[in-house]
């Protein structure tokens, strides 16, 4: 288990971004916590990790956002969803048989289509800008 103690957007950015750098392809992240508890804020500080320099935002609409740099990183927000069968009929299988890093956001929407080896990280507000942002799994490295 990990922890980050974060008091800002920033810090949140940076914690993403020290999470992200060995983390390796093929990995799962599963993230939990409320609205507004700097998931997005991790996703974008992964993308830097990961070697990835575009504008990363929360694809609540779209479902999904993928981001190439010299690594591949696909976003998906799970809030307008309500089980693992809806993610499959977006095509989850095909995105992780490419091998990239998927980071899922509202991932207690989809829990049933987890396999139990993803990396499980939960936000929890402790302050207006401060974050407890806890890493769980992974030993394997996905």
């Amino acid at each position: 288990m990990t922890e980050f103690i974060t008091n800002s957007e920033r810090e949140t950015e940076q914690a993403g971004e020290t999470f992200a750098r060995s983390l390796p392809d093929g990995c799962v992240v599963a993230m939990y916590g409320e609205l507004g508890s700097g998931k997005t804020a991790f996703v974008r500080g992964m993308a830097k990790g990961m070697g990835i320099d575009c504008r990363v935002s929360s694809p609540t609409f779209t479902i999904v956002n993928e981001y190439r740099g010299q690594r591949e990183l696909i976003h998906f927000d799970m809030y307008r969803l309500h089980s693992g069968d809806e993610l499959f009929d977006i095509g989850w299988e095909d995105y992780l048989r490419r091998g990239s890093v998927c980071a899922v956001e509202w991932s207690e929407n989809v829990e049933d289509a987890f396999e139990g080896d993803e990396i499980i990280v939960r936000f929890e507000k402790t302050g207006d800008h401060s974050r407890r942002i806890v890493v769980e799994g992974g030993e394997s490295l996905c």
